[in-house]
């Protein structure tokens, strides 16, 4: 459907991939991964034509109808949002509003009515007459009701318009699909309904997500860059990352017999491809591994922060007691009289869509801020360290540098110890003199984990760590969460993270109640979706 021939983009003369050659098919979903700045969305532009590239070509499949995730989501203030869904068919809204001024004249001349046939007749073949009903479902999939359908779109909010311009790209039943982060500001629902969506879509699917669990479910395909290189594998993240491991490790320890190497990569091989059975294009996937050799496994130059979370101390029975804890912000109740105690192993994730509830409990905990009414009380051996959703106060006006910086933290006030410190979180060299208030989103996150890795905490809490983060650190802060013994509070988008982290789950209702639940988040869901 797509191919891809000897193409190259530099910067200034700077190479930032070159002399890609690739093809994607019909019927595959494709995962663009990379680290920050790689060039994942630049790749993904240069794709759908929306960017040109140094050298090298992009063919695309004559007839075949590409539809692209917009990103402006105040483009279509100007229309409703059926009509910005069915403009997902450009050719098929332009071809209703050309009906609908020839049937507007008070006159219609012979000229008109043989017009008015051919376009009648195109339409029908689009699927014009169930248009408004297809838009309509993909809507309510998505979780807007029926009552926003004919609403102008300048009087959504941003997390609809979202969810609008992705309905505007699932519509019409295009050949070929490209998203760039699809599932940002989705709720788990949403998420899961796009899933399904994708998983039963038979044209090619080509994606840029953060999401680890969202690209296992739906891709058959990784597509990397790294080294400059772009280079495409069989399987999901989960088979990628794991290979890539595999094969770096395998390639340090020289001593080993290439033998030994091979049969160890194709044992692998063999367990992942009798695993991951949930779906249609997981059954693809298996197919496809098993005709997978090892000189296609991944090896892969990325670069892993540690994270390592060590309590100085295991905390004692009595960890946390709260009692009817409500808190009024801005007029409206977040929190309505929630109880709860945290028992010893808790790993306790925060889900729905009221975010405000979970930050607001967080800063309570934290005694940043004061309940209306209710009690928060810490057990004496229990010590936390929180990490906030917003960590602009840690750095803003802030005149240290990485290393001035985080010595305020640091039980070790030693340069060397410190540097080492952060060399193991990739800041190296000079890098660890650079000034805090210039650091990037991803980088001020890292900075915030090391301050909670050091503070000895046998409590952590953790409001949305994944926000800014590259699908390399979220994998190394997955790792060190779940490896440690300690009790967690953790609010989170990523599926994966609090899957694999959490035994039990607090969900907060819009009105600010507690659903408080001792199981996993994939046994909760299953457990919401029996309920209807």
């Amino acid at each position: 459907m797509i191919t891809v021939t000897d193409l190259s983009l530099n910067y200034d003369g700077t190479p930032l991939f070159s002399h890609v050659d690739l093809q994607f098919v019909r019927g595959n979903c494709y995962g663009i991964i990379g680290a920050n700045g790689a060039g994942k969305s630049t790749f993904l532009k240069i794709l759908s034509g929306q960017l040109d590239s140094t050298s090298g070509e992009v063919v695309i499949q004559p007839g075949v109808r590409m539809s692209v995730l917009k990103q402006n989501q105040n483009a279509y203030d100007a229309y409703n949002v059926m009509d910005t869904v069915i403009m997902g068919n450009q050719r098929l809204y332009d071809i209703g509003k050309e009906k609908e001024a020839l049937y507007a004249k008070e006159e219609m001349t012979d000229e008109d009515g043989m017009l008015a046939c051919q376009l009648e007749e195109e339409y029908a073949e689009l699927g014009g007459w169930e248009a408004e009903s297809d838009a309509s479902r993909i809507l309510q999939g998505l979780g807007i009701g029926t009552e926003y359908h004919y609403n102008d779109m300048a009087t959504l909010d941003a997390r609809l318009k979202v969810k609008v311009l992705l309905a505007q790209a699932l519509f019409g039943n295009p050949d070929l699909l490209m998203m760039d982060e699809p599932t940002n500001n989705l709720d788990i629902d949403a998420v899961n309904w796009l899933e399904d969506f994708l998983l039963d879509f038979e044209g090619t699917v080509i994606v840029v997500s953060h999401d680890r669990h969202f690209l296992n479910t739906v891709c058959t395909h990784i597509v990397d860059i790294d080294y400059n290189k772009i280079k495409m594998y069989v399987g999901n993240y989960d088979f990628w990352y794991e290979s890539s491991q595999l094969v770096q490790q395998l390639i340090k320890n020289q001593n080993k017999r290439n033998e030994e190497k091979i049969k160890e990569l194709q044992d692998f091989i063999s367990r992942f491809s009798a695993n991951k059975s949930k779906s249609k294009q997981a059954t693809a996937r298996r197919k496809l591994l098993d005709k997978l050799t090892v000189e296609e496994m991944p090896a892969s130059s990325r670069r892993y922060p540690w994270v390592a979370f060590s309590p100085d101390r295991e905390v004692g029975k009595d960890i946390l007691f709260v009692t009817d804890v409500s808190k009024t912000i801005d007029g409206v109740k977040v929190l309505d009289k929630v109880s709860f105690i945290v028992g010893h192993g808790d790993k306790i994730a925060f889900v729905g869509d009221n975010e405000n509830a979970h930050t607001a409990l967080f800063k309570i905990l934290a005694g940043e801020l004061e309940p209306d009414e209710g009690t928060v009380k810490w057990g004496q051996t229990a010590t936390f360290s929180y990490f906030p959703k917003d960590n602009t106060p840690y750095f803003e006006g802030c005149e240290d540098n990485l290393v001035q910086w985080l010595r305020q933290f640091s039980p070790d006030p030693q340069e060397q110890y410190l540097r080492g410190f952060l060399g193991r979180m990739l800041f190296s060299g000079d890098e660890v003199y650079k000034p805090v208030k210039v650091l990037s989103g991803g980088e001020k996150v890292r900075c915030m984990l090391s301050r909670m890795m050091l503070s000895g905490a046998n409590v952590l809490m953790l409001d949305q760590p994944t926000n800014h983060l590259d699908l390399e650190s979220i994998a190394a802060l997955n790792n060190g969460l779940e490896a440690v013994k300690c009790n967690i509070l953790l609010a989170s988008h990523d599926h994966q993270l609090i899957e694999t982290v959490c035994n039990r789950v607090f969900d907060f209702t819009s009105d600010g109640k507690l659903i408080d639940r001792k199981m996993t988040y994939d046994e909760y869901l299953a457990s919401q979706a029996a309920q209807g």
